[in-house]
């Protein structure tokens, strides 16, 4: 794969121990704008005079309101809130800077991404990701409809994998060195075109008019002439042309043969194999040349069939037979690993047994298999499906429920089983919720897209929030925040600091020494410095700013 075509696969984030950890650090870095530095928020007036004391009646009327706060609260430790809701929810570092934000509910959006970028955005028209050094890393707009990435050298875009073009973003460096030319451009399925800078793999294609094109679609090189009327193939030394396709096709080169399809067709490689089918799909004669590695004396495999009155298969120490295709029928593997199976009305009745493989199976109320360690179990199909499997020193046991309906996985250490489990899991398309049996967890309501696309960040960042009306997620325990309705309610827990908003009307940040309580995002309300002074009173203190203040008296 070119460098160019690497491009158009999703960048994916670095592996964490096991998937689950993986998932819930990918969502959370998309689906959360929670900033991870700590710290805390100074308090301090507007004008540095001293605060006038309030009455005891509204006093205790604010204190029972940061009380009724404080008990919703949870959130990330040190990491100060703007809440300016609807139009603007930022999260602050310990010097007060934004880090993310989230306007207009979910829509308009900035916060970091994977590998120090920066990602922001319009959900879900448009999204934007930026390297440490401004280079524009992604774009997507209406993903997947559009996506653009590039790298240092080259670029790829893509509208919806219909409209592809990658080259290298600076043609001048290419010209000067023409062993570093990499364009191709498609327009599926009627234009393809490759410019490499050398006449043996550049090529341009018109689609069914005329064309060649070189290493793709599984072949060495595919040329056509009105299409089906001419087509012309290469694979590994063997050259088929057929006129027309797919009637009259004529091998030779490695390979040599004949068809004259559906009626009769042979071909064949010189001890490696030779294939025949008549009536096609209907009936088939091959015989297979064991492969060099395989023990002197080994015959050769050979497949023959008339469906669907008969299909056999047998090889050294292997019998597969079909009666009445597909339905009845056994296996027998008398060579390790052995394995013997029967087939009544196939594929409700199975019964299977052998060294690596066991089959029991009473469709479609029943079934229990163990291949190769994989553990399934079907109880009424569709309803319920279990899968136990052991890898990497991980147990993980998947259930089921009408395939997505509900769905769950959990993972277990086998090296220490007293270890937390984490899990996974989806009740469609109500909540997902995930725990990586170290202290982090989220929950998310509702979540229509997380099922289908578990490992798509690029879903995350543009679609999945449009939908997150209810979001919880927690660090470690006593770290944790919950947001309800983009933004508009949101409180925050850690282990010395409570924070509570309820969008721009009201805000309440209690510490062991310090606490504020805001009307209207800083318009008026009270503030204690420090455990030895009392609340005072003040107003027009924004966070802007008191921030302005904050660095001027550094």
């Amino acid at each position: 794969m070119t460098r160019a075509a690497r491009l158009m696969e999703p960048k994916r984030v670095a592996g964490v121990q096991h998937s689950i950890c993986a998932c819930l650090e990918n969502s959370y870095q998309s689906t959360l704008s929670i900033d991870a530095s700590r710290g805390r928020r100074l308090l301090r007036g507007p004008d540095g005079r001293p605060r006038v004391h309030l009455q005891n009646d509204i006093m205790n009327f604010l204190r029972l309101t940061a009380i009724v706060a404080a008990a919703f609260a949870a959130a990330r430790a040190g990491a100060a809130e703007r809440n300016a809701w609807p139009v603007r929810v930022a999260q602050t570092d310990r010097a007060g800077e934004i880090v993310s934000w989230e306007a207009a509910g979910p829509l308009i959006f900035k916060k970091p991404a994977a590998d120090g970028d920066t990602v922001s955005g319009f959900r879900p028209l448009f999204a934007q990701w930026i390297t440490p050094g401004g280079d524009v890393r992604e774009t997507n707009v209406l993903y997947p409809i559009f996506v653009y990435r590039a790298d240092s050298e080259t670029y790829s875009w893509s509208v919806f994998q219909l409209i592809n073009r990658s080259g290298n973003r600076d043609p001048r460096a290419a010209k000067g060195a023409p062993q570093n030319i990499e364009e191709a451009f498609d327009l599926w399925p009627f234009w393809f075109s490759r410019n490499t800078g050398s006449p043996g793999s550049s090529y341009h294609a018109l689609f069914p008019i005329v064309g060649t094109v070189k290493n793709r679609f599984a072949h060495d090189e595919l040329s056509w002439v009105i299409f089906p009327l001419y087509g012309h193939a290469e694979k590994n030394g063997a050259v088929t042309t057929a006129t027309p396709w797919p009637f009259v096709q004529i091998t030779h080169g490695a390979e040599q043969g004949f068809a004259l399809w559906p009626l009769y067709g042979t071909r064949e490689k010189p001890e490696k194999f030779h294939r025949q089918f008549f009536l096609w799909p209907l009936g088939w004669n091959n015989t297979i040349q064991p492969s060099a590695e395989a023990p002197a004396g080994t015959p050769p495999r050979h497949e023959a069939a008339f469906l669907p009155f008969f299909s056999r298969e047998t090889d050294a120490g292997f019998v597969n037979a079909s009666y009445l295709w597909p339905f009845f029928g056994y296996t027998d593997r008398t060579v390790a690993p052995r394995y013997h199976e029967t087939r009544y009305f196939w594929p409700f009745l199975v019964q299977g047994r052998g060294d690596q493989k066991f089959v029991e199976r009473w469709g479609p109320f029943y079934t229990h298999s163990i291949i190769k360690g994989m553990d399934k179990t079907w109880v009424m199909w569709p309803l319920y499906r279990e899968k136990r499997l052991t890898e990497g020193g991980i147990a993980q046991t998947q259930r089921q429920l009408f395939y997505f309906v509900y769905w769950s996985l959990e993972q277990r250490s086998v090296r220490n089983p007293s270890a937390a489990p984490a899990e996974k899991s989806h009740l469609w398309p109500f909540f997902s919720k995930w725990d990586n049996g170290a202290g982090r967890r989220q929950f998310q309501s509702p979540s229509p897209l997380e099922l289908f696309f578990p490992d798509n960040e690029r879903v995350r960042t543009s679609w999945s929030p449009l939908f997150s009306i209810y979001r919880y997620d927690q660090r470690a325990p006593g770290d944790d925040r919950t947001e309800i309705l983009w933004g508009l309610l949101t409180w925050r827990h850690e282990p010395e600091r409570r924070e509570f908003h309820f969008g721009p009307l009201l805000s309440v940040d209690s510490q062991p020494a310090a606490g504020r309580i805001a009307l209207g995002n800083g318009l008026v309300g009270l503030e204690r410095a420090s455990a030895d002074s009392g609340w005072r009173l003040f107003w027009f203190d924004f966070p802007g700013k008191a921030n302005k203040l904050r660095a001027s008296s550094r």
